[in-house]
């Protein structure tokens, strides 16, 4: 374990605590149950609104590494290790970006995705080995995911990003003053104790999901991979992102359908150089040089 762990005391933990909502959950009737974890999951939307200036944070921090060729990590164990590999597993579909760009590493590797190995949170060591074993660098950024804070596996990670000057940022659901971990970015989701004592698969899950969505998203529209609100770097592999990449030229360039079925044919499938085509009147060649000089911001191009 790394040092200090032993000083925290997991019952005092705000995750770990005792909601008095549900203290008497076996007895409710399955109305008032739901009515009972119906207003406790308001509680993660408050949690991230005011992880909001930290979250921004991350965001620019983390794209400035990307844009120089850095790789974004997600590190956690149990839950918090799934929905960073989640995460990550929806990049490449959404934003059409190298798999190797956004990375989940979870305690245990593929086998705990579908089957729970916890015990593996405690080896401090591990979450710089996993690092490592992807050639973790100090060009890279981590962000490493724990509900309750305390787990070794993470410190373990965050601590091998500092030593190496990665970009470390924490995650967790507890106040920083109650369980310090060490990064440069300190993003805390106060959900508060879960109407299932303990099961942080609950509120304090729903709060990491909602920030890994914002923490992505927002990365990758500084990228250039959005415009508008328009996914134009989406990769055109099936029809109903043929069909969505169809509508995207219709409504942005007033494109007929099956002029954009020939403009998506020309540009390799990408509906970024097709909308530059469209707008600019530029050949396939032509309009990715231009894409290229601006950093491959599609507004920037555009105007």
């Amino acid at each position: 374990m790394s040092p200090g762990f032993a000083d925290v005391s997991r019952g005092h933990l705000l995750t770990e605590q005792a909601n008095p909502r549900s203290s008497e959950l076996d007895a409710l009737s399955t109305a008032e149950l739901v009515d009972v974890f119906v207003a406790e999951d308001l509680k993660p939307q408050q949690a991230v609104a005011q992880a909001a200036p930290a979250l921004a944070q991350a965001i620019d921090a983390i794209a400035a590494r990307l844009r120089k060729g850095g790789r974004l990590f997600y590190l956690g164990a149990g839950t918090s290790g799934r929905l960073g590999v989640l995460d990550a597993a929806e990049c490449p579909p959404t934003f059409c970006s190298d798999p190797e760009m956004v990375q989940g590493v979870l305690a245990g590797g593929a086998p705990a995705l579908l089957r729970s190995s916890e015990g593996l949170e405690d080896l401090f060591e591990a979450g710089a080995d996993d690092l490592q074993a992807r050639g973790f660098s100090a060009a890279d950024a981590l962000v490493g995911i724990a509900a309750g804070g305390t787990t070794p596996y993470v410190h373990g990670g965050l601590t091998h990003a500092r030593s190496l000057g990665a970009l470390a940022i924490a995650m967790a659901c507890v106040p920083a003053e109650q369980v310090p971990m060490p990064c440069d970015i300190d993003i805390r989701l106060l959900t508060g104790p879960e109407v299932l004592t303990g099961s942080t698969r609950l509120k304090a899950g729903t709060a990491t999901k909602m920030a890994l969505n914002i923490l992505s998203t927002g990365v990758m529209v500084r990228l250039g991979k959005v415009y508008g609100n328009r996914m134009v770097d989406v990769a055109v592999t099936n029809a109903k992102l043929e069909d969505r990449a169809l509508r995207i030229l219709a409504d942005l360039a007033a494109v007929e359908r099956e002029r954009g079925r020939e403009l998506l044919a020309s540009s390799d499938g990408s509906v970024k150089l097709a909308l530059l085509m469209a707008q600019q009147g530029l050949s396939a060649a032509e309009a990715r040089s231009r894409l290229d000089a601006c950093g491959g911001q599609l507004r920037s191009a555009l105007h």
